[in-house]
Formats: C-alpha cells, sequence, structure tokens
C-alpha cells in the first residue's frame, strides 16, 4: 500500500510540474515580417493577454471585438498588454494586416502560420485566450467565446493587477 501511495505521488509530482506554467520561446513573426521570440512577451510587471485567434474564427473575432470595445480602459486601470496572436496559415497571413485595420485593434499582433506557439502552449481550438500575471505565469485561460466572457476576463484581470 505505501508503494501505491508513493508511486502516486511521484506521478502527480512529475505531471504537476510538466503543466504549462509560462510562455514558452517560440519564433514567430510581427506584422512587418521581423522575427520575434515570444520569451520576450513582457509588459514590465504587468498583466498580459494573449489570445489565440484566426481571421476565419467568428467566435475569435467577436472575443476581440469585445475587449476593444474596453481595452483603452483596461490599459489604464490595470496596464494590459494584449497579444493576438494569428494562426492563420502562410497562404492567408498576407489578409491578417488588412484585416486588424479594418477592425482598428489596437493590439500586438503575431503571425504563428506553423503552429508552433500554439502547439507549445497546448492550444486546441480558437479562441483560447490565457492571462498572465506580472511575474510571466499563466494565471487563468478560457476557451470558446460566449457574449459577456470578457467581462468575466476583466475580473480575473483586476485580481491579477492588484
Amino acid at each position: 500500500m505505501r508503494n501505491i501511495f508513493i508511486l502516486t505521488l511521484a506521478l502527480f509530482i512529475v505531471f504537476k510540474g510538466s503543466s504549462q506554467n509560462s510562455i514558452p520561446s517560440v519564433q514567430v513573426k510581427k506584422l512587418d515580417g521581423k522575427t520575434f521570440n515570444t520569451s520576450e512577451i513582457k509588459n514590465n510587471g504587468k498583466p498580459i493577454i494573449v489570445s489565440f485567434w484566426a481571421t476565419w474564427c467568428k467566435p475569435c473575432v467577436k472575443e476581440l471585438n469585445a475587449i476593444s470595445e474596453h481595452y483603452a480602459d483596461w490599459q489604464k486601470e490595470t496596464g494590459v498588454k494584449l497579444y493576438a496572436v494569428s494562426i492563420d496559415d502562410s497562404k492567408s497571413t498576407g489578409h491578417v494586416a488588412p484585416f486588424i485595420n479594418n477592425k482598428g485593434w489596437d493590439y500586438e499582433i503575431l503571425l504563428d502560420p506553423n503552429m508552433d506557439f500554439k502547439r507549445a502552449m497546448n492550444v486546441i481550438n480558437v479562441p483560447h485566450t490565457f492571462l498572465i500575471d506580472g511575474n510571466g505565469k499563466i494565471v487563468y485561460q478560457h476557451t470558446v467565446y460566449a457574449e459577456g466572457d470578457e467581462k468575466h476576463l476583466y475580473e480575473e484581470l483586476k485580481k491579477v493587477s492588484k
């Protein structure tokens, strides 16, 4: 019985330790075509939102539009910075910049056409949004989007920014 307990405890520690806790280092692109390492996603000790999305994903666009309506206020109150990571493939990444300009989003945009960052963050479906505290730890995440989810994200953001 003792051996089973020790084995169970060891497995818990191994799996708990391997869970995604922070942002991995992956090469992606910025809209200007320059390479960007995701380990550089920082915000001077203030919270960060990382949102995986695609131009073809209607719930993604709805979520980013909903956040956009409040983003300036959230920035003033919490100092948050949002990185919107497009997973559009290499054939459609050329559509991302015009799409964003049309929407008027004031986010940092990253392009992940090979989905390396997406895989490294264990993202299965989009939208998938992460909230990262000032120490670089993932403290909240959600997938899919339903109207009003941005309010819950804001509540979590306020907790982190205190």
